[in-house]
């Protein structure tokens, strides 16, 4: 399920809502496109159980699908690595019916169905992070949510790579995630047919199906705050939000404080002490109980060409190795125009914000 935000990844951390969206994730896939599916951590050393097989995922996914051809079959039932947590399953093919070969995939996990993990992954991404085509978001008779979105793997279009993504959230908090592309591979081949294969009727048929809930009802339930709604709560109160999304690990905020909107995201993550000697290796300051403190400034920080778009980085590690990283730009969302002269924080604000123990409860 590995991704990245691109303003992030100069500095190595993996953001939220560019993650994959068909791996086993324990029940936190993000709400836009995907870059595909991975294993469960400590694959080599996982079982599968509850009788949920890679064979009866495959089975089921191609049983739903229309008439045509399959190739590149993969996948993974549910796992129970050596901790003994359960992964989710899921399934990877490529179709072709005979308009042309196309990447699909769909995965089962499990969400707080109260929770903001579950709302989040629902809710159309922004366009400040993503800019897509369409997306639709509803609320089903059984109280089952659910989003389609139809964009493109790479935002900037550098490709023209399509992905539809369906999503599921069940009442009893079984998440179906669900996406298509249309070519024979998410990123790296070659554009084979005008839109994906499944209309937009057919994925939520394919999402929606009975055979999914049965096997999500198997696995556990994780939580954790969502980061957006942290950030929200740590800011100055004379800004406004005009716009926030996030899960456990990632999140973001739009802020005006009348003169100009500025974009804010944070990372929230444990386990980053093999960070230390890499990323933290230039102008770094060490605080008396060994965190880790290092500040950056630059121009075009995402790398996406922005014009006067400037972007300030604050970025904290726990001697434990718990992270957290804030971007602020002075800009309304990645790779857009500058709409200020700096971003809405001050760096002194910054670092008191990413220092906050508040994190511990929204990261990833």
């Amino acid at each position: 399920m590995t991704g990245s935000v691109l303003a992030l990844t100069a500095v190595g951390v993996v953001g939220g809502y560019m993650t994959g969206a068909l791996g086993s994730d324990g029940g936190q896939s993000s709400a836009a496109a995907s870059a595909g599916p991975t294993a469960p951590a400590s694959d080599s050393a996982s079982a599968e159980a509850g009788g949920v097989t890679e064979e009866r995922m495959i089975e089921t996914f191609k049983g739903l699908l229309p008439e045509g051809r399959t190739t590149r079959e993969d996948g993974s039932g549910i796992t129970k690595d050596p901790k003994g947590q359960l992964h989710g399953p899921y399934v990877h093919l490529v179709f072709d019916d005979g308009r042309g070969a196309a990447a699909m995939g769909l995965g089962v996990s499990v969400v707080d169905p109260a929770g903001e993990s579950a709302a989040d992954s629902v809710t159309c991404p922004s366009q400040a992070l993503m800019q897509h085509d369409a997306c639709n978001e509803e609320t089903l008779s059984d109280g089952s949510r659910y989003m389609l979105f139809q964009g493109y793997e790479y935002p900037d279009r550098r490709e023209d790579t399509k992905v539809w993504r369906a999503t599921l959230v069940t009442s009893n908090g079984v998440k179906v995630d669900a996406s298509e592309w249309n070519a024979p591979a998410e990123k790296g081949a070659q554009v084979s047919r005008p839109i994906p294969p499944l209309t937009a009727t057919q994925m939520k048929a394919l999402v929606t199906n009975e055979a999914w809930r049965t096997i999500g009802a198997q696995l556990g339930r994780p939580g954790g705050a969502a980061v957006n709604r942290v950030l929200a709560s740590l800011l100055p109160g004379d800004l406004k939000i005009v716009d926030q999304q996030g899960e456990p690990g990632y999140g973001f905020v739009v802020a005006d404080d009348g003169r100009g909107a500025s974009f804010i995201q944070v990372n929230a993550q444990t386990g980053m002490g093999d960070l230390s000697q890499d990323v933290f290796a230039g102008d770094v300051t060490t605080l008396p109980d060994g965190t880790k403190v290092m500040v950056k400034k630059e121009t075009d920080p995402d790398q996406k060409g922005g014009a006067g778009a400037v972007g300030w980085t604050v970025d904290t590690l726990r001697p434990d190795g718990f992270r957290v990283v804030m971007m602020a730009f002075n800009a309304p969302g990645q790779g857009q125009d500058a709409s200020r002269a700096e971003p809405v924080l001050t760096i002194e604000q910054m670092r008191t914000i990413v220092l906050d123990e508040k994190w511990r409860t929204a990261a990833a």
